[in-house]
Protein backbone atom coordinates (compact mmCIF):
# COMPACT_ATOMS: atom_id res chain seq x y z
CA UNK A 1 0.00 0.00 0.00
CA UNK A 2 1.81 3.20 -1.19
CA UNK A 3 0.27 6.30 1.35
CA UNK A 4 0.04 9.31 -1.33
CA UNK A 5 -1.87 11.04 0.69
CA UNK A 6 -2.82 12.01 4.78
CA UNK A 7 -4.66 14.73 6.53
CA UNK A 8 -5.35 15.04 10.31
CA UNK A 9 -8.99 15.79 9.44
CA UNK A 10 -10.84 15.95 12.72
CA UNK A 11 -10.00 16.55 16.42
CA UNK A 12 -13.07 14.95 17.89
CA UNK A 13 -14.54 15.22 21.90
CA UNK A 14 -17.69 14.28 21.13
CA UNK A 15 -19.59 12.52 18.36
CA UNK A 16 -20.89 15.55 16.17
CA UNK A 17 -17.22 16.49 15.74
CA UNK A 18 -16.28 13.08 14.26
CA UNK A 19 -16.15 12.61 10.19
CA UNK A 20 -19.90 12.02 8.55
CA UNK A 21 -18.83 10.91 5.00
CA UNK A 22 -19.18 7.01 6.12
CA UNK A 23 -15.55 6.04 5.09
CA UNK A 24 -13.91 3.11 7.08
CA UNK A 25 -12.08 3.26 10.45
CA UNK A 26 -9.20 1.87 12.44
CA UNK A 27 -8.77 2.49 15.86
CA UNK A 28 -5.40 2.76 17.58
CA UNK A 29 -5.18 2.55 20.96
CA UNK A 30 -2.89 1.42 23.75
CA UNK A 31 -0.70 2.85 26.64
CA UNK A 32 0.29 5.97 26.85
CA UNK A 33 4.02 5.23 25.69
CA UNK A 34 3.55 2.55 23.98
CA UNK A 35 4.34 4.18 20.47
CA UNK A 36 1.05 5.28 18.99
CA UNK A 37 2.47 8.32 17.37
CA UNK A 38 5.54 6.13 16.18
CA UNK A 39 3.62 3.57 14.65
CA UNK A 40 1.13 5.98 12.95
CA UNK A 41 4.03 7.83 11.13
CA UNK A 42 5.58 4.62 10.30
CA UNK A 43 2.30 3.66 9.00
CA UNK A 44 1.59 6.21 6.63
CA UNK A 45 5.38 7.38 5.54
CA UNK A 46 5.37 10.51 7.22
CA UNK A 47 8.32 11.68 10.13
CA UNK A 48 6.69 13.75 12.21
CA UNK A 49 3.06 13.83 11.01
CA UNK A 50 1.45 12.41 14.41
CA UNK A 51 3.80 14.10 16.85
CA UNK A 52 5.55 12.10 19.29
CA UNK A 53 6.09 13.49 22.87
CA UNK A 54 8.51 12.95 25.89
CA UNK A 55 5.06 13.39 27.91
CA UNK A 56 3.33 10.40 27.17
CA UNK A 57 -0.49 11.52 28.02
CA UNK A 58 -0.23 14.66 25.30
CA UNK A 59 -3.02 13.10 23.16
CA UNK A 60 -6.52 14.22 24.81
CA UNK A 61 -9.00 14.29 21.53
CA UNK A 62 -10.27 11.46 18.82
CA UNK A 63 -7.50 12.46 16.47
CA UNK A 64 -9.05 10.36 12.79
CA UNK A 65 -6.06 10.70 10.49
CA UNK A 66 -7.78 10.85 6.65
CA UNK A 67 -5.36 7.88 4.76
CA UNK A 68 -5.04 7.76 0.97
CA UNK A 69 -8.74 9.67 0.93
CA UNK A 70 -10.11 6.07 1.76
CA UNK A 71 -9.87 5.65 5.27
CA UNK A 72 -9.08 6.55 8.45
CA UNK A 73 -6.83 5.64 11.28
CA UNK A 74 -8.61 6.82 14.54
CA UNK A 75 -6.22 7.73 17.92
CA UNK A 76 -7.45 7.58 20.94
CA UNK A 77 -5.82 9.06 24.25
CA UNK A 78 -3.56 6.43 26.01
CA UNK A 79 -4.12 4.56 28.89
CA UNK A 80 -2.28 3.65 32.03
CA UNK A 81 -0.28 6.83 32.29
CA UNK A 82 -0.05 7.63 36.31
CA UNK A 83 0.12 11.69 35.98
CA UNK A 84 -3.28 11.71 34.10
CA UNK A 85 -5.51 12.57 37.11
CA UNK A 86 -8.75 9.83 37.48
CA UNK A 87 -11.52 12.43 36.69
CA UNK A 88 -9.65 12.75 32.91
CA UNK A 89 -9.11 9.33 32.59
CA UNK A 90 -12.67 8.94 33.41
CA UNK A 91 -13.21 11.26 30.74
CA UNK A 92 -11.33 9.40 28.49
CA UNK A 93 -13.20 6.35 28.50
CA UNK A 94 -16.42 7.60 28.42
CA UNK A 95 -15.26 9.02 25.11
CA UNK A 96 -13.78 5.96 23.75
CA UNK A 97 -17.47 4.04 24.63
CA UNK A 98 -19.06 7.19 23.21
CA UNK A 99 -16.62 6.47 19.90
CA UNK A 100 -17.28 2.26 19.94
CA UNK A 101 -21.07 2.35 20.13
CA UNK A 102 -21.59 5.00 17.39
CA UNK A 103 -19.33 4.16 14.76
CA UNK A 104 -20.71 1.38 12.74
CA UNK A 105 -18.12 2.17 10.30
CA UNK A 106 -15.27 1.34 12.44
CA UNK A 107 -13.19 -1.92 10.56
CA UNK A 108 -10.51 -3.29 13.03
CA UNK A 109 -8.97 -2.11 16.67
CA UNK A 110 -4.69 -2.32 16.50
CA UNK A 111 -4.32 -2.60 20.36
CA UNK A 112 -0.53 -1.58 20.69
CA UNK A 113 1.64 -3.29 23.32
CA UNK A 114 5.29 -3.53 24.42
CA UNK A 115 6.79 -6.44 22.93
CA UNK A 116 9.49 -5.92 25.85
CA UNK A 117 7.45 -6.70 28.93
CA UNK A 118 4.91 -8.45 29.92
CA UNK A 119 0.95 -7.33 28.87
CA UNK A 120 -0.23 -5.06 31.89
CA UNK A 121 -3.87 -5.16 33.12
CA UNK A 122 -4.69 -2.01 31.67
CA UNK A 123 -3.28 -3.88 28.18
CA UNK A 124 -5.92 -6.82 28.89
CA UNK A 125 -8.24 -4.83 30.48
CA UNK A 126 -8.33 -2.82 26.57
CA UNK A 127 -8.72 -6.11 25.30
CA UNK A 128 -11.28 -7.80 26.69
CA UNK A 129 -13.45 -4.12 26.08
CA UNK A 130 -12.78 -4.47 22.73
CA UNK A 131 -14.64 -7.79 22.87
CA UNK A 132 -17.14 -6.60 24.57
CA UNK A 133 -18.58 -4.77 21.70
CA UNK A 134 -17.62 -7.66 19.19
CA UNK A 135 -14.67 -5.84 17.62
CA UNK A 136 -11.96 -7.60 15.73
CA UNK A 137 -8.60 -7.23 17.59
CA UNK A 138 -4.90 -6.71 16.34
CA UNK A 139 -2.48 -6.73 18.79
CA UNK A 140 0.50 -4.88 17.64
CA UNK A 141 3.68 -5.23 19.56
CA UNK A 142 5.69 -2.65 19.18
CA UNK A 143 9.62 -1.96 19.83
CA UNK A 144 10.70 -5.08 18.87
CA UNK A 145 13.81 -3.97 17.26
CA UNK A 146 14.61 -3.20 21.06
CA UNK A 147 14.89 -6.99 22.06
CA UNK A 148 17.63 -9.26 21.93
CA UNK A 149 17.58 -12.59 19.59
CA UNK A 150 18.22 -14.48 22.51
CA UNK A 151 15.37 -12.78 24.50
CA UNK A 152 12.18 -12.75 21.87
CA UNK A 153 11.11 -16.18 22.60
CA UNK A 154 10.01 -15.32 25.95
CA UNK A 155 8.89 -12.24 24.50
CA UNK A 156 6.45 -14.16 22.21
CA UNK A 157 5.73 -16.72 25.24
CA UNK A 158 4.91 -14.03 27.23
CA UNK A 159 2.33 -12.02 24.84
CA UNK A 160 0.69 -15.42 23.79
CA UNK A 161 -0.13 -16.67 27.16
CA UNK A 162 -1.30 -13.42 28.13
CA UNK A 163 -4.06 -13.26 25.54
CA UNK A 164 -6.83 -15.26 24.72
CA UNK A 165 -7.42 -14.88 21.42
CA UNK A 166 -10.68 -15.36 19.83
CA UNK A 167 -11.35 -16.04 16.00
CA UNK A 168 -10.45 -13.14 13.75
CA UNK A 169 -7.72 -12.09 15.38
CA UNK A 170 -3.76 -12.01 15.56
CA UNK A 171 -0.77 -10.69 16.89
CA UNK A 172 2.10 -8.71 14.30
CA UNK A 173 5.18 -7.55 15.80
CA UNK A 174 6.49 -4.46 15.07
CA UNK A 175 8.69 -1.77 14.67
CA UNK A 176 8.75 1.51 13.34
CA UNK A 177 12.64 1.66 12.84
CA UNK A 178 13.01 -1.20 11.00
CA UNK A 179 9.16 -1.23 9.46
CA UNK A 180 8.75 -4.85 10.26
CA UNK A 181 5.50 -5.47 10.61
CA UNK A 182 4.58 -2.55 8.45
CA UNK A 183 3.56 -4.90 5.21
CA UNK A 184 1.14 -7.30 7.75
CA UNK A 185 -0.35 -3.85 8.84
CA UNK A 186 -1.04 -2.67 5.10
CA UNK A 187 -2.63 -6.12 4.28
CA UNK A 188 -4.56 -6.19 7.37
CA UNK A 189 -6.15 -2.75 6.16
CA UNK A 190 -6.42 -4.10 2.65
CA UNK A 191 -8.35 -7.20 3.50
CA UNK A 192 -10.75 -4.89 5.50
CA UNK A 193 -11.70 -2.42 2.63
CA UNK A 194 -11.92 -5.26 0.30
CA UNK A 195 -14.79 -6.96 2.34
CA UNK A 196 -17.98 -4.72 2.59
Amino acid sequence: MKVESVELKNMAVRTSQYPDDNKPEFLLVGRSNVGKSSFINSLIARKNFARTSATPGKTQTLNFYFVNEMYYLVDVPGYGYASVNKDTQKKFGMMIEEYLINRKNLKRVFLLVDYRHKPTEDDLLMYNFMKYYNLDVTIVATKYDKVGQKERAKCDKLLNESFDLKDNDNIVLFSSVTKKGREEIYSIIDKCLSTK
